[in-house]
C-alpha cells in the first residue's frame, strides 16, 4: 500500500466521522448513513489487507465531500440570525 493510498484511507476515516456528526433531523442524515456504511466497509477491507482500487476510494471521497457540502448549505446562518435578533431588540 503506497503513501497515496494511505492518505486516502486516512481521509476516508475523517470523512466517516464527519458524516456521523450530521444531525439526525437533517434530510441528509439517511444518505450520510448509507455512505458512511460503505466507507466503513472499505476501511475494514483495507485493514484486512484486501487491495482496494484507488478509483473506489476516490469515488467514496468525492461522494462524502459532495454530501457534506450539500448538508452545509442547509445549515442556518447563525450570525445573520443573531444580527436580526439584535436589530429587533433595538427596535423595541
Amino acid at each position: 500500500m503506497g503513501s497515496s493510498q494511505i492518505q486516502r484511507i486516512d481521509l476516508l476515516r475523517l470523512l466517516a466521522g464527519r458524516l456521523e456528526r450530521l444531525s439526525a433531523d437533517s434530510h441528509w442524515a439517511r444518505r450520510a448513513s448509507g455512505l458512511r456504511g460503505n466507507i466503513i466497509k472499505v476501511l475494514e477491507e483495507t485493514e484486512a489487507t484486501i487491495e482496494v482500487p484507488d478509483k473506489r476510494l476516490d469515488l467514496l471521497i468525492d461522494a462524502a465531500f459532495d454530501l457534506l457540502r450539500r448538508a452545509a448549505h442547509d445549515l442556518p446562518d447563525v450570525e445573520a440570525f443573531l444580527k436580526q435578533l439584535h436589530r429587533q431588540e433595538l427596535e423595541k
